[in-house]
């Protein structure tokens, strides 16, 4: 820590100081000339509250609002790889039909705005499904039986779970376009010559794909399929437009009904950068120690 900040030069002294400056103005003009009230005394009491009758901590407005982020990024991202895989080896097939189809979803996907792509699948898509496999009803019965606990240990408050189903579709549909594309260009790395002496092996194009082609490009790929999952939980703030109930649709909720409009979108903001900052930071690590690992492997004597 100290090698670093002996490196700092004088213009970076300058720029800190001159953020500071800002940050202090800003402080000010929002504390005297909007003669706003601050209130981080309240803060705390909406990530975590005290109940009385059970004696116990429980997670208030923004915690469950964190805790639904996370559910449907996960979620999201384990059916967004399934898809991107399709779709990736999709766009590296033989067949004309299937490369055009998939790069038409790609491109489709890629090149208009998140916000029209959300409302597409959710109006035309995700209801849908929701109807046509009678999920709600499913859902209710759910949250009345014995066992509910186990449910919603992994999906949160049952009667809200169409809403999640709803929001992991849209997202899993969207971030697949990315994925598709980072899983075509690990595909498209593994070398010509090792397909084709998979070929000359007589393996067939399934084969080739299982176990030559799609065990390298997929451990290629890894790093960057990380810092897409970093994009999807900064992404998963969109659906907060069609009402699922994650971190941002809860801090627009505690907004509406407590006034404290910089507290909580600043505490937002602070919980998403600790998450996604987190998550660089583990996956950096887990990266590293998959490289030593790899090292050690082609170094080590037999």
């Amino acid at each position: 820590m100290r090698r670093r900040l002996r490196r700092l030069h004088w213009i970076d002294w300058l720029i800190l100081a001159l953020l500071a400056g800002v940050v202090l103005v800003v402080w000010q003009r929002i504390t005297g000339t909007l003669n706003y009230k601050w209130q981080w005394h309240r803060i705390p009491d909406y990530i975590l509250r005290w109940d009385d009758e059970t004696g116990r901590w429980h997670a208030n407005v923004l915690l469950q609002g964190l805790i639904t982020t996370l559910r449907v990024a996960i979620y999201a991202s384990i059916l967004a790889v399934i898809l991107g895989t399709l779709l990736g080896v999709a766009r590296t097939a033989g067949n004309l039909a299937v490369r055009m189809l998939a790069r038409t979803y790609l491109e489709f996907l890629r090149n208009i705005p998140p916000v029209v792509v959300v409302f597409i699948f959710f109006f035309f898509l995700s209801e849908q499904l929701i109807t046509a496999f009678e999920i709600e009803g499913w859902a209710r019965a759910i949250a009345r039986a014995e066992d509910r606990a186990v449910w919603e240990f992994f999906f949160g408050d049952m009667r809200l779970f169409p809403s999640l189903v709803s929001g992991v579709i849209v997202l899993a549909l969207f971030e697949s376009a990315f994925v598709g594309e980072i899983i075509r260009a690990g595909i498209e790395s593994v070398g010509r010559g090792q397909r084709e002496a998979a070929r000359a092996l007589g393996m067939g194009w399934l084969d080739e794909m299982r176990f030559i082609v799609l065990p390298q490009a997929l451990r290629r790929v890894v790093p960057p399929l990380a810092n897409q999952f970093i994009s999807l939980v900064k992404d998963s703030a969109i659906i907060s437009l069609i009402s699922v109930q994650e971190l941002t649709y809860k801090t627009a909720e505690l907004v509406a009904s407590t006034r404290m409009i910089f507290e909580a979108w600043i505490t937002t903001a602070g919980l998403y950068f600790l998450l996604c900052f987190g998550l660089s930071m583990l996956f950096r690590r887990l990266e590293g120690q998959g490289g030593r690992r790899r090292r050690g492997q082609v170094f080590s004597p037999r």
